[in-house]
């Protein structure tokens, strides 16, 4: 009894054993993370951590803030600008104010809250658009002063032609066409900083002959078309032509729209062709009255370059890159803006077909409305 006790009692005792091993092993096998577990784990962290594709690849966006589309020349500025700007993988995204400097700012802050990375601006008010920039540089965002130059604030980069070169133009070529006679000079928008440096450029060209008395400006000489209108272009030059008894000889006009508005005028009077009248922006109806003859010239600017390069610069900068082609500066009344300035051409009947049609600005066939 006491051997075979003996026995049971060893099974018992290795048997307990055997099921404590076996607990154990269970244990270790559930208990413990496996590999599978593990790179769940991984996974997980690494998507925490780990900026998503559409982050690292995020598209440029390109704020364009417009003063007008009434005139010809912007509607083609924005085409062209759209163009380059997507060539190069950016979005752009268009406000146009209707000549309201006040709707340009609020549409101008509604494109800065959408998170664009530089804001391109054709200022309706050369001050009140300083607004803009500080706006704009307080969420770290760029800006361009395109064509017109924003005034008493800090842009980035100002593009456009050499303002003061085309007022010269404009008044040099009428002035060796009539070097002597009656000139009235009509200005754009005064509180477009361009019509100020047309002016300037205007007043350099016919100073001399003004000193010597060979020609003479006539209804005080300082007249400014409201928002570049036409019609308000066409009402001065009707209330000139009235006060001055129709004795004019030549009218420098600031660009082709108020140039269309003062042959409009000088229509009603009979007088469409025997007045000098010069223009700006190579517009197809100011192109028209050129083979016409009852629009002496224009200033052409070739939009395709000044859009392009405004688009570049852009994208340049939203990159953080900085503008090579910025080698002048212009000062704004605060600061010397880096600048890049582009060369205008005057144009006339002679070289027309050379100029504006050889570069693709107007077809043959539209100009000569064949």
């Amino acid at each position: 009894m006491i051997r075979l006790s003996t026995f049971y009692s060893k099974i018992c005792v290795k048997t307990t054993l055997l099921f404590c091993f076996l607990a154990v092993g269970l244990v270790v096998l559930f208990g413990c993370d496996n590999p599978n577990t593990q790179r769940k784990s991984d996974t997980a962290d690494s998507t925490t951590s780990t900026p998503s594709s559409e982050a690292v690849d995020q598209k440029i966006k390109i704020g364009l803030s417009m003063d007008s589309l009434r005139v010809e020349r912007w509607q083609k500025d924005r085409d062209i600008f759209i163009a380059e700007a997507e060539k190069l993988g950016a979005e752009v995204i268009v406000q146009s104010a209707d000549g309201d400097e006040r709707r340009q700012n609020e549409q101008a802050e509604n494109m800065i809250t959408q998170g664009v990375n530089v804001l391109v601006v054709i200022p309706k008010d050369s001050v009140a658009a300083a607004q803009i920039v500080q706006a704009a540089h307080a969420e770290g965002i760029k800006v361009i002063a395109y064509d017109r130059l924003i005034r008493e604030s800090s842009p980035d980069l100002y593009i456009s032609f050499d303002n003061e070169k085309v007022g010269y133009l404009q008044a040099e070529y009428l002035l060796r066409q009539k070097p002597k006679g009656n000139y009235f000079l009509l200005g754009g928008a005064p509180t477009d900083n361009n019509a100020q440096l047309l002016r300037k450029g205007q007043m350099r060209a016919l100073q001399t002959a003004l000193d010597s008395g060979d020609i003479r400006l006539v209804a005080d000489g300082q007249h400014w078309a409201v928002n570049w209108d036409p019609r308000d272009a066409l009402k001065k030059a009707e209330q000139v032509l009235t006060q001055t008894n129709n004795q004019i000889d030549a009218v420098v006009a600031s660009n082709d729209g108020t140039a269309g508005g003062v042959i409009q005028a000088l229509e009603g009077q009979n007088l469409a062709g025997s007045v000098l009248v010069s223009g700006q922006d190579a517009e197809l109806a100011a192109c028209q009255r050129i083979v016409k003859g009852t629009q002496t010239m224009t200033v052409y600017k070739p939009i395709h370059l000044i859009a392009t390069k405004a688009a570049q610069a852009a994208v340049a900068l939203a990159k953080g890159e900085t503008i090579a082609e910025a080698t002048q500066t212009v000062n704004n009344g605060k600061i010397d803006v880096p600048s890049i300035l582009l060369t205008p051409i005057q144009v006339d009947k002679a070289n027309l077909d050379g100029v504006v049609i050889k570069d693709g600005f107007h077809t043959r066939e539209a100009v000569y409305q064949e």
